[in-house]
């Protein structure tokens, strides 16, 4: 997928803001912005003009905050919002990495991967907790399980959850990564090499992995929901550092549309499909089979003892270049739970 931006125009911000209301969801109803983002709201005075931030098929919220304009809502019309497309939490990483965005989702484990190879991110909303990962293969595959992809080739994006996945799949199978060919391809050329022939398998991302069931009889011949790690919401420590105010507003957002998305499944199913351009059932079986919503924004514990789990696999990989020194740092410091904190006492 192509990067998009786009500013939220007026009469989109209004619509979002006129269906919230319907919903009982807007600003200081059920969902009321913590006391920093009301002061700067009731003031005019951010810390910046500007807020850059992406959007991803993998987070739902994502979609629900930019097409309702709750991020334009509270902000007013002082900070403009960049929006920005994330194609894989790789992409996020490196927009976060260039400054190009100042929040991006990622899975857990390649924030992880990021902090530890010296980005300077901190998860500070967690977005979900998903089943989003799998082991894929073609309709008329002999490949039935993990063992038999030894001398394969297996279509992976690095850095991301699926790589991660695929990973963790092949140790518990007795193999390393050794054992496969490794074709690095973002999530959506993974499937079409897939269904082209020029893979024999796919460590495939939802909702392109549900729409390749669907679409092209593809086969998910491994599935593991303890091997996917959780929906992080990442920012920049120089963002944290110098707009709380912002970063408080991005969290606050994400609650509202939480709420909103659990009470509104079906609506966020269609908007998913609008927008990754997927069939309804696909997005209705991303959305409420695979996409637990209904999870704690706080990051804590929970997170890290998922990150435990992956750090000595990531270490193994040989993806980190301080090793295993550099992946206990960064678990020691990849938490921000202020603002999701604050989010949560102000409901």
């Amino acid at each position: 997928m192509s990067t998009i931006t786009r500013r939220i125009i007026p009469a989109i911000a209004v619509a979002g803001t006129m269906m919230l209301v319907a919903t009982g969801c807007v600003a200081g109803e059920n969902a009321t912005a913590s006391d920093s983002t009301a002061d700067s709201a009731a003031s005019g005075e951010w810390s910046s003009d500007t807020l850059s931030i992406d959007f991803a098929t993998y987070n739902p919220l994502s979609l629900v905050i930019r097409e309702q304009g709750i991020l334009e809502e509270i902000l007013g019309d002082d900070v403009e919002v960049e929006w920005v497309q994330s194609a894989g939490s790789n992409k996020a990483n490196e927009l976060l990495r260039s400054g190009s965005i100042d929040v991006g989702s990622t899975a857990g484990s390649a924030a992880l991967l990021a902090r530890s190879n010296g980005s300077p991110i901190q998860v500070i909303d967690i977005f979900s907790q998903p089943e989003w990962s799998a082991i894929v293969v073609g309709p008329d595959s002999d490949i039935a399980s993990v063992e038999d992809l030894a001398g394969k080739s297996v279509a992976a994006t690095k850095g991301t959850d699926p790589y991660f996945f695929l990973l963790q799949s092949l140790e518990e199978a007795g193999l390393t990564i050794d054992d496969v060919e490794v074709q690095n391809l973002q999530h959506a050329d993974g499937r079409a090499a897939l269904d082209g022939g020029s893979v024999d398998a796919w460590a495939g991302l939802d909702p392109i992995m549900a729409a390749a069931e669907v679409e092209s009889g593809d086969q998910l011949i491994y599935r593991n929901v303890d091997f996917n790690t959780y929906g992080f919401l990442n920012a920049t420590e120089d963002f944290i550092e110098n707009h709380a105010d912002l970063a408080q507003a991005v969290v606050d957002a994400y609650e509202q549309a939480r709420e909103w998305a659990l009470e509104n499944p079906d609506e966020t199913a269609a908007l998913l499909a609008e927008v990754a351009g997927i069939d309804i059932e696909v997005a209705t079986t991303v959305i409420e089979e695979r996409s637990n919503l209904d999870v704690s924004g706080i990051p804590g514990d929970a997170q890290i003892d998922v990150l435990e789990k992956i750090a000595p696999v990531l270490v193994e990989s040989g993806d980190v270049q301080g090793g295993k020194d550099s992946v206990d740092k960064a678990l020691d410091s990849i938490v921000n739970a202020t603002f999701a904190e604050k989010a949560v006492e102000g409901e």
